[in-house]
């Protein structure tokens, strides 16, 4: 059975002049036009490789929007054996970075989407460009993103006499935590909001550490709150869509099916991915989602008006 190959890469969007347009890479040992990607680190999640491949290539620095359609093709492995190689990528703003080419690119070329589909040197390219160009005519490319998390691993409750609120991360969730950090870098985000239980600040606490902002705790967001009275845990994230900035909310289990509901509630009807992302936050609700697990669901819009376009899920 051939083995699989991991790897990731972007499709870099801007608007000029009212017109959309892809940023393409050029690779002179293969002289082909196609989009910045590469192969995976050890340990490294798809969404944290198609940031930092997308960086290393072309110099830009991303934040990843829309998952796209996948590429898988035959290649041969480090013995010369068939493997099948599998490409994720997703929709991306350019937030940064010199631009100046690094790892085997000569080029970075934006064109139209015409020009664009006739420059890709393989047919499988054109996937992910005819499904950004799909999304852009429907008005979900220029999305943002809303990520829950659950809190990382812990210290057992039967292990922990103190209050329960205090209980810390244990050796497993700080690093957990860390790849938390990571995959909220590739995404952007901007906001740090979190339950006040310990466990919880300490998954976003490297973020936000990295990013260099203070993460708000809000009560509402803990078991015990929610318990209370899970009304104020609602009317927060009813808050953070009207706000309509890159956002994480990082809570407990308990708390995210509610959560998880009111995202359901607002996913746009005509959207392409409307089903996988239906069944994504329905799942994510029924079953739980995982310590340390996080759901991205991008959004187009704010307020009454914010939408959820699709969703996905990453484990850590």
């Amino acid at each position: 059975m051939a083995s699989i190959i991991p790897a990731a890469g972007t499709l870099p969007w801007r608007r000029r002049d009212g017109r959309l347009e892809v940023a393409l890479v050029h690779r002179p040992k293969y002289d082909d036009w196609s989009w910045a990607k590469g192969k995976l680190d050890p340990g490294e999640p798809l969404c944290v490789a198609a940031a930092r491949e997308t960086f290393e290539e072309t110099g830009l620095q991303v934040r990843l929007g829309i998952p796209l359609p996948r590429s898988t093709y035959t290649v041969l492995d480090g013995e010369g054996a068939p493997a099948t190689k599998e490409v994720h990528y997703w929709a991306a703003h350019v937030v940064g970075g010199s631009g100046v080419l690094e790892h085997e690119i000569d080029e970075v070329r934006w064109v139209d989407a015409r020009t664009a589909h006739d420059l890709l040197d393989y047919g499988r390219d054109r996937e992910q460009l005819l499904a950004v160009v799909r999304a852009d005519r429907e008005g979900g490319l220029d999305t943002w993103p809303l990520v829950l998390v659950r809190h990382s691993k812990s210290r057992p409750r039967s292990r922990w006499k103190g209050d329960d609120r205090l209980r810390p991360l244990d050796a497993v969730g700080r690093e957990q935590a860390d790849d938390v950090s990571r995959i909220l870098e590739a995404f952007g985000i901007e906001r740090v909001v979190s339950s006040s239980s310990v466990r919880c600040v300490q998954t976003v606490e490297p973020y936000a550490a990295r990013l260099g902002t203070r993460i708000r705790a809000k009560d509402s967001l803990s078991e015990e709150g929610f318990a209370a009275d899970p009304r104020p845990a609602v009317m927060q994230l009813h808050k953070l869509l009207d706000l309509a900035r890159p956002v994480v909310v990082c809570t407990h289990g308990p708390v995210l099916p509610t959560l998880l509901e009111v995202l359901r509630s607002r996913l746009r009807a005509d959207s392409a991915c409307r089903v996988s992302a239906e069944e994504e936050l329905t799942a994510a609700g029924k079953s739980s989602m995982r310590k340390g697990e996080v759901l991205v669901a991008h959004l187009m819009g704010s307020g009454d008006a914010a939408r959820v376009v699709a969703v996905e899920r990453i484990d850590t």
